[in-house]
């Protein structure tokens, strides 16, 4: 997807790891912030997304280290 703008493909690739088996992984979370952060700035658009999917993640069931990694990411890149 070369090209795609970021927050973009967070939006597209997260689907396919929902939809899956429902459920956010902490590798499939991992590689999404990957995105967010591989030009090393979280733009708006991408804290847009990504709070997005977070709260569809935490109304689910996550495993306590998804939740965690969660937090602290909302924490660092001032996500709601």
């Amino acid at each position: 997807m070369t090209g795609t703008p970021s927050h973009l493909r967070i939006a597209l690739d997260s689907i396919r790891c929902f939809t899956d088996d429902g459920r956010l992984d902490l590798n499939e979370l991992n590689y999404l912030l990957g995105i967010a952060t591989a030009d090393g700035n979280v733009t708006a658009d991408e804290k847009r997304v990504l709070s997005s999917l977070f709260k569809q993640a935490s109304g689910k069931l996550e495993s306590p280290q998804v939740l965690a990694r969660i937090r602290e990411v909302r924490k660092l890149h001032g996500i709601d």
